[in-house]
């Protein structure tokens, strides 16, 4: 199957890409490598480097790929705070100009990237998919309305659709990993000052949490490519809704950390700073249902591994 994949030169969606050359289907790329990277897209995967918003290029995509997955967004928290009408305008407006492209030209099914950021934070158990909806930060906002949105013009437009909500993306391919500018997340960030590249800095350790410090639920891309691929298959059987994407457990920043420092043999610098605006102390998934519904666990959940994967990238990218 052709599939379009807007954001196709980012981490996530390269990841997906290619998932889906090896499950034989043709992805085509539209990513206007803002935050993406042309090297990112494999060899003889086509890239159509343009915004979402061109319709005049979107529409002939659309009108000759089976399927959506879009991936496209701006995503980094502490921007959306400092700037959250640009990141409502990109994300829902980019957002609504695929779906208005969608029903002049097809396809009918869509796959999109949320996050867990619509949840918030809600106390010490993991989030349930039917859980209320609560965003700390714009960023989440900006996903949690494009979620409403994909549920009331589904519908309307003969769409079969999953909004996926991903937790902590982490990890690497051999190939392909992490390359945000500036990069905001933890594993590459400590994978960096294992480097020394960088001094850690570590964000508030007044939460609470047994360590004082956050709780994420960290994933491997690689199984969230995979997850998509699964949802792909779950909307040809008539799927479709809301599902969580992660490992079922969550791991606080000094649990990582000294990941880190077990995977990579080397003692981090580590700075410590207040806690950030619209970080939740908590983010763990419940995985039980994307289990029933598309039939998929994570395959990689052992932080270590994870680890281990982006320091092989890491070093690949920096040296050292």
């Amino acid at each position: 199957m052709k599939i379009l994949v807007t954001g196709g030169a980012g981490y996530i969606g390269g990841a997906f890409v290619r998932a889906a050359l090896a499950a034989g289907h043709e992805p085509v790329v539209l990513d206007n490598l803002s935050t993406g990277h042309e090297d990112a897209v494999p060899t003889g995967v086509e890239l159509v480097r343009a915004d979402l918003r061109e319709r005049a290029v979107l529409d002939p995509l659309l009108a000759r790929c089976g399927a959506v997955v879009h991936f496209a967004a701006l995503s980094i928290v502490p921007d959306s705070i400092a700037d959250p009408v640009t990141y409502y305008r990109e994300n829902l407006g980019g957002f609504l100009v695929l779906l208005d492209g969608v029903r002049e030209h097809g396809p009918a099914r869509l796959v999109f990237s949320s996050s867990a950021a619509v949840y918030g934070d809600g106390g010490g158990r993991p989030f349930r998919e039917e859980d209320p909806t609560r965003p700390v930060n714009p960023y989440g906002g900006t996903k949690l309305a494009m979620e409403q949105t994909l549920a009331h013009v589904a519908p309307a437009l003969g769409l079969r659709a999953f909004s996926l909500r991903y937790f902590n993306a982490a990890g690497a391919l051999p190939d392909h990993g992490e390359r945000h500018d500036p990069e905001t997340h933890l594993v590459p960030l400590a994978l960096e000052a294992a480097l020394g590249r960088r001094t850690l800095t570590l964000f508030g350790e007044d939460y609470d949490t047994p360590d004082g410090t956050c709780i994420r639920d960290y994933v491997h891309v690689a199984d969230l490519a995979e997850a998509h691929l699964a949802a792909l298959a779950a909307l040809e059987r008539g799927e479709g809704g809301v599902l969580n994407l992660g490992t079922g457990r969550g791991h606080s920043v000094r649990e990582v950390l000294a990941a880190v420092e077990r995977v990579t043999g080397r003692s981090l610098p580590v700075a410590r700073g207040p806690r950030r605006e619209g970080d939740p102390a908590r983010l763990v998934a419940a995985v039980d249902r994307a289990e029933a519904v598309l039939g998929w666990r994570a395959a990689r959940p052992d932080l270590d591994a994870i680890v281990a994967s982006a320091w092989e990238w890491a070093r690949r990218l920096h040296g050292g």
